[in-house]
C-alpha cells in the first residue's frame, strides 16, 4: 500500500480538525442548553416570582429561539468573542484571563516533571526488564495510578500538611500570586503528577522494550554500537511516538481537567472559574470555557498527530 505523502497527512488532519472543532461548539450549546434551570432563575433568589424570572429571562435574551442565540454565539466565536456573564455582565475572556495564569502554572510545573521522571523511570525499567527493578517501578506505578487524584489529595493534605505540619492544606490567602508562595504548589502539583507519571513510565518502557528487541538494534550490536548509544538514539525514538501522543492527552487533561485539584485546594483557576459559573447557571461562561477547553483538545491531538507521524512516517501508511 502506498504511503500517504506529509503535506496529505497534515491537510487531512487540518481537515479533521476543523470538523471536530465544529463537533465541539455544536455539543457545547447542546449540552448547557439541557441544563435544569438558567440564570434567570439563579438570579431570582431563594423565593423566586414567576414574573421576575419572566422579565429576567426577557432582559437576558434567553427567551428568544435557541437557533438564533446558537448563531448569534457562532458569529462571535469566530470574532473572538466568546460572549458577556449573564450574572456580572463581564466578557467570558476576562474570567479565561484570571483563572489561566494558575492552572497554567500547574500544567507547565506538571509537564516540567513529567518529562524527565516518567521517560527516566520507563527507560531504568526497560534496561531492568523482568528484575526486581523492573518489577519495583512497575508494581508502584500500578498502584498509584489506581487511586483517584481526590483520595491522593486528601491523603498527603492529611499527612503533609495536618500532621506534619511542612507544606500549607490549600492556596487560601494567596490569590493567583502562587509563585510567590511555592510550598503552596507542592501538594497539588504531586497529586497532578503522580498518574500521569505512572501511565507515561509504562507506556514508555513498553516501546522500549520492543524496540531493544527489534532486529535494528540487533544489529547495531552486532557491529559495535555502545549500548548507551543503542539506548538512547535508536531505541528510545522508536518508543517516543505513542509517548508524545500520551503527552498531549495528559497536557490537555492538565489545562482542561483539573477542576478536582483545584476544588481541593482552592486554587482561583480555570476549573475553578467553571465550577461557579455551572452553580450560578451562567451559561456563556460555561460555554466559553468548554469552547475553549475542547479548542485546547483538538490542537494538542492535531499537534500530537503531526509529531508523531515526524517520528514514524509509516504510520502515515495507515492514517
Amino acid at each position: 500500500m502506498a504511503g500517504v505523502s506529509p503535506g496529505s497527512f497534515v491537510a487531512r488532519r487540518l481537515l479533521l480538525g476543523a470538523a471536530q472543532t465544529a463537533a465541539v461548539v455544536l455539543l457545547v450549546f447542546a449540552l448547557t442548553e439541557a441544563l435544569p434551570g438558567d440564570a434567570a432563575v439563579a438570579l431570582a433568589g431563594d423565593q423566586p416570582d414567576p414574573a421576575r424570572i419572566a422579565a429576567l429571562r426577557e432582559a437576558l435574551e434567553l427567551d428568544r429561539p435557541a437557533h438564533e442565540r446558537l448563531a448569534d454565539w457562532a458569529a462571535g466565536l469566530l470574532h473572538g468573542d466568546l460572549g458577556t456573564s449573564l450574572t456580572s455582565g463581564r466578557p467570558v475572556t476576562r474570567y479565561l484571563a484570571d483563572g489561566f495564569g494558575p492552572t497554567l502554572l500547574l500544567a507547565g510545573l506538571t509537564l516540567a516533571l513529567l518529562v524527565p521522571f516518567g521517560f527516566g523511570l520507563g527507560v531504568l525499567a526497560a534496561r531492568r526488564a523482568g528484575g526486581a527493578l523492573d518489577r519495583l517501578i512497575s508494581s508502584v506505578s500500578l498502584a498509584v495510578y489506581a487511586v483517584p487524584e481526590f483520595a491522593l489529595g486528601v491523603l498527603l493534605v492529611t499527612v503533609f500538611a495536618l500532621r506534619l505540619a511542612w507544606l500549607p492544606p490549600t492556596a487560601v490567602g494567596y490569590g493567583t500570586d502562587l509563585l510567590g508562595h511555592p510550598a503552596a504548589l507542592v501538594l497539588p502539583v504531586l497529586v497532578l503528577l503522580a498518574r500521569p507519571v505512572c501511565s507515561l513510565s509504562r507506556l514508555v518502557r513498553a516501546g522500549m522494550v520492543d524496540a531493544l528487541a527489534a532486529p535494528y538494534t540487533a544489529h547495531a550490536r552486532r557491529y559495535g554500537v555502545p549500548e548507551r548509544r543503542i539506548l538512547w538514539w535508536h531505541a528510545l525514538p522508536g518508543a517516543a511516538a505513542p509517548a508524545v501522543q500520551q503527552l498531549a492527552r495528559t497536557a490537555d487533561w492538565l489545562l482542561c481537567g483539573v477542576v478536582v485539584v483545584e476544588a481541593l485546594f482552592v486554587i482561583p483557576g480555570l476549573g475553578t472559574v467553571l465550577l461557579n459559573a455551572v452553580a450560578e447557571r451562567d451559561v456563556p461562561v460555561v460555554q466559553g470555557l468548554a469552547v475553549v477547553f475542547g479548542v485546547v483538545t483538538v490542537v494538542l491531538n492535531l499537534g500530537a498527530d503531526l509529531v508523531a507521524h515526524r517520528l514514524t512516517p509509516r504510520a502515515g501508511a495507515a492514517a
